[in-house]
């Protein structure tokens, strides 16, 4: 199975696991939840899954990589205690709590959330010493003499033989009372994931080219070479972090996180006609509505790659515009809701009570895992942005002035934004009609959620065209399998 499914199939034992009776008992014997065992090559988000999960089923998360740890960390230290059998007084050997095991009671504490998945990394490369503790843990559910708590669904998580020389394999007893899941690399999938989280756009528009270089392993006579979706995504971060920066991305810098040295140094060839593209085709002329014969004269006699460059540049660039405007409509949505319950006492510190309470409340999300730092930090600066310069008495229309400006702003960013799809269409029909790039460009604005949910707000004549001919039926199957080849 591939990631998402692997991703679905785990979130659905999560809800089988902690269904409760009227009577507030799991439906599903303790005994009978088995742990689940996700065995996939690196790098492809067998993490990233789980941090998913516990945030759309609103449960704790404790993440372990196993490998670091000793037996003692794992089972807790031996002291020694006193009991009394029949009459005489024995010494009798006790363990402390293990750390993993105290992590998940300190996460119940500061989180307040009693259900959750202990996830333990690598758990099929742990050393000699720690091999029996591990399998006491997936097939007692303990570590030394303390057990998960009720409520917490156990994962582990290893790579293929192939892919670490430290893997054991697991016997038939411990295969047995496991749920073992296969995960496999699949670019379609990534693909979906890296369009909704900003992966830069000349990573999507080279992999788009040539998918079979999204995950390679090869260890030959040079060596190890290797490239994962791990490595995309950490690229696509730092590519993004040095065009912000005006720092120079070199093919040694590619190199750090592609390991193959035949994949990096195509893709560093690639980034520097990606850029070259940008410029050539006049990318932001096309997007602000500004199309003349000279866009369309360089394109008809393009290549396919230079074309599929140029379809990426215009999404980066829609994208872009629908992620200003949802971020500033979020903005104008928490500071109406503030407005209405300012409404009833419209002070100069009572408004200021709020934006704190509202500080207060969105640190409590983020150190319970209700958010990500990503959603921590947008809120923090929407909070920021509310702040209000108070002139004169009248506190409320001080407020209702700095929110209509935000609104107004919204609104013309909304409108913006639909002029930019309307010129991108007519653009891409006069350059393309209905061939592979506007198939890539319809089904790309249709992946992505943001794009979509603009899309279903705004009417856009030529999408809602482009998709009914393109994305339904025979001509749709057609033109993947061409995509496909």
């Amino acid at each position: 199975m591939n990631i998402k499914q692997a991703k679905d199939e785990i979130k659905h034992t999560v809800q089988a696991y902690l269904k409760k009776d009227e009577f507030n008992s799991y439906v599903l014997p303790i005994t009978s939840q088995r742990p689940i065992l996700l065995i996939g090559p690196p790098g492809i988000g067998k993490t990233q899954i789980m941090e998913q999960i516990a945030k759309e089923c609103g449960i704790g998360l404790v993440s372990y990589t196993i490998t670091h740890h000793t037996r003692q960390s794992a089972v807790g230290l031996p002291f020694i205690s006193k009991q009394e059998f029949e009459g005489k007084e024995y010494a009798v050997t006790e363990y402390t709590m293990s750390e993993i095991i105290a992590s998940v009671y300190q996460k119940m504490k500061d989180t307040n959330k009693s259900e959750g998945i202990l996830f333990i990394d690598e758990i099929n490369c742990v050393s000699e010493t720690l091999a029996p503790t591990m399998l006491q843990f997936l097939q007692g559910k303990t570590f030394g003499n303390q057990a998960i708590p009720q409520g917490w669904i156990i994962v582990g998580a290893g790579n293929p033989s192939e892919y670490n020389k430290s893997v054991r394999e697991f016997d038939m007893v411990t295969l047995d009372r496991i749920r073992y899941l296969n995960v496999e690399q699949d670019y379609g999938v990534w693909k979906e994931y890296a369009i909704n989280h900003g992966i830069h756009p000349c990573i999507l528009s080279y992999l788009d080219l040539k998918p079979n270089r999204f995950y390679q392993v090869v260890n030959d006579i040079d060596g190890l070479q290797f490239v994962t979706a791990r490595g995309w995504s950490d690229l696509s971060d730092l590519m993004k972090m040095y065009e912000s920066l005006n720092i120079e991305i070199t093919q040694d810098i590619i190199y750090e996180y592609i390991h193959f040295e035949d994949i990096a140094e195509d893709m560093m060839a690639y980034y520097l006609l990606y850029k070259k593209y940008h410029d050539d085709y006049g990318i932001e002329d096309i997007l602000n509505g500004k199309i003349t014969s000279s866009h369309y004269a360089r394109v008809f006699n393009a290549s396919f790659d230079e074309r599929l460059a140029v379809v990426n540049l215009l999404l980066d660039g829609i994208t872009k515009r629908v992620n200003t405007y949802f971020d500033l409509r979020n903005q104008v949505d928490s500071w109406y809701e503030m407005l209405r319950i300012y409404h009833s006492n419209p002070t100069k510190e009572y408004y200021e009570q709020l934006l704190h309470d509202e500080l207060m409340n969105n640190k409590m999300n983020y150190e319970q895992d209700l958010i990500s730092k990503n959603e921590f930090n947008k809120k923090n600066q929407s909070i920021q942005n509310r702040k209000v310069i108070f002139d004169g008495e009248n506190c409320f229309e001080c407020v209702k002035t700095q929110f209509n400006k935000l609104k107004e702003k919204m609104e013309q960013i909304e409108q913006e934004t639909i002029s930019s799809m309307e010129s991108c269409f007519e653009f891409m029909g006069g350059a393309f009609e209905s061939g592979q790039e506007m198939v890539i460009f319809v089904t790309s604005l249709s992946m992505n959620s943001n794009c979509a949910l603009f899309l279903s707000e705004n009417e856009i004549e030529a999408y809602d065209q482009y998709k009914k001919e393109l994305l339904i039926g025979t001509r749709r199957r057609e033109l993947l399998d061409i995509l496909s080849d």
